[in-house]
């Protein structure tokens, strides 16, 4: 199968509602979200959702796709600061090495706490990360396992912090395409996904389907997982796009208008 034909995907739970039997014409690439920007660069797929902060390094070779993306209007659940102590206490943190927007954003919300950090790249594992560091950023479904088995480690819900500070949604990852596709095959895969988030949205029987499965995939109950699923959003607007904008100018430097595939 062409990479015209493949779709890249966060190897998380919160992409499933987009991913869900999505039909068999399309193949689907899995990876972290760091290691996505890679392969959309490379034409290993047609688009993928990339981290916002990857976005803001590249944007000179990708359109963003409309509509579609990873984000939050307020506590997200599975970006997370994990910590033993007090986060003003905190004087080494571990970052994730699969991670690139959460640990832009991370940065930038202590920076604004005038804290003097050290950060470590690390594996995302929460034992070995806490062994060596007073704090460490997980994302994705490492995060919602470890908040769920050690509760009193988390100390702060970046998308609820994000909120809190700039007022507005946190736009996580981007779905983006090279500007040199064939928009046409850029289209064809967006309105895939397009066509499963509108089931996922529109029908109680496919949402519980979803849920069931990331249940399976995760073992977080079937209640999490739709309280997860209200915190976590494919579906974008106009006030997520305001908050893209703000972090992109505010947390990786770049004041520019987006550039929209169509």
């Amino acid at each position: 199968m062409t990479w015209e034909k493949t779709i890249g995907r966060v190897s998380f739970i919160n992409c499933e509602p987009l991913f869900y039997n999505i039909p068999d014409e399309w193949s689907v690439l899995s990876a972290p979200p760091s290691w996505l920007t890679g392969h959309l660069l490379r034409r290993d797929c047609i688009i993928a959702p990339i981290p916002a902060a990857d976005y803001a390094k590249h944007k000179d070779e990708l359109y963003l796709i409309p509509d579609i993306a990873i984000s939050s209007k307020g506590e997200v659940g599975s970006v997370l600061l994990f910590g033993v102590d007090d986060i003003e206490n905190m004087k080494k943190i571990a970052l994730p090495t699969d991670s690139a927007t959460s640990r832009a954003l991370l940065q930038y919300l202590i920076s604004r706490k005038n804290y003097d950090v050290e950060y470590k790249e690390m594996g995302p594992d929460l034992e070995s990360m806490l062994d060596i560091c007073d704090g460490c950023l997980l994302i994705g479904d490492r995060a919602l396992e470890s908040a769920k088995s050690n509760p009193e480690l988390v100390k702060m819900d970046l998308g609820k912090e994000w909120k809190e500070v700039s007022q507005s949604p946190m736009v996580f990852g981007v779905f983006a395409a090279r500007r040199d596709s064939d928009i046409s095959a850029v289209k064809n895969a967006y309105n895939a996904l397009v066509a499963n988030l509108e089931k996922f949205e529109d029908s109680k029987s496919i949402r519980s389907d979803v849920i069931e499965l990331c249940s399976s995939k995760t073992n977080q109950s079937v209640e999490r997982l739709e309280k997860y699923f209200g915190e976590v959003i494919n579906r974008v607007d106009a006030e997520d796009m305001k908050g893209l904008r703000k972090f992109l100018k505010n947390a990786c430097k770049v004041d520019e208008d987006l550039i929209l595939a169509w």
